[in-house]
């Protein structure tokens, strides 16, 4: 098998984030940019974020580090961008339940994960938090669905994580078997390497 591009491969989550380091607003905008050149069904863009830069506005990313839960805190504290990922309930064409939203928004998410990468920065997407509590501190509307937080910033040692963090952080990176995931033709059939 031929390897993967490396802004792929590469593409990790860290724990580790420097917090002496603010993600420059330049390079902010591009990773926004890049999630907002996401493909989406019918061109909705259902996808939503509030940016919370604690060097920006610190009362907002205040906001957001009180909505994740205990275990996140405890790393995500020196992340210095946090952005609510949001995804529009509804088509705006029609007013209809747009079923592909989370799907579109995770799409521009992983769009934005890939060009913190390539600009030496990284993203984590955090679903331990209190989406209620996100929607109260940030005014969101009902049609509006809360779906990750995610952390931005430069990336720093391992070392500055506590134990169990750090183990984690330095452990590698795996995934899960190929035939357990991609099916041929039906389900549960392994996709072969080799084409017939």
């Amino acid at each position: 098998m031929k390897p993967l591009n490396e802004i792929i491969a590469g593409r990790w989550s860290p724990r580790a984030f420097d917090a002496e380091k603010p993600v420059p607003r330049e390079d902010l905008l591009v990773i926004l940019e890049a999630a907002r050149w996401a493909p989406s069904c019918n061109g909705e863009e259902p996808w939503r974020y509030i940016v919370c830069d604690r060097y920006f506005d610190p009362n907002a990313w205040d906001l957001a580090f009180e909505c994740l839960i205990p275990g996140n805190k405890i790393w995500a504290k020196n992340a210095p961008v946090l952005a609510l990922c949001l995804a529009d309930s509804l088509s705006e064409s029609s007013d209809a339940a747009n079923r592909f939203s989370h799907y579109d928004a995770g799409a521009a998410s992983e769009n934005l994960a890939l060009e913190a990468h390539a600009r030496g920065m990284a993203a984590h997407q955090i679903g331990g938090f209190d989406p209620d509590l996100a929607r109260q501190s940030f005014s969101i509307p009902d049609r509006y669905e809360c779906l990750s937080m995610i952390a931005i910033g430069h990336p720093a040692p391992p070392e500055i994580l506590d134990e169990a963090l750090r183990e984690k952080e330095i452990a590698p990176r795996s995934r899960k078997p190929m035939e357990t995931r991609f099916f041929e033709g039906s389900w549960g059939k392994p996709l072969l390497e080799q084409e017939p």
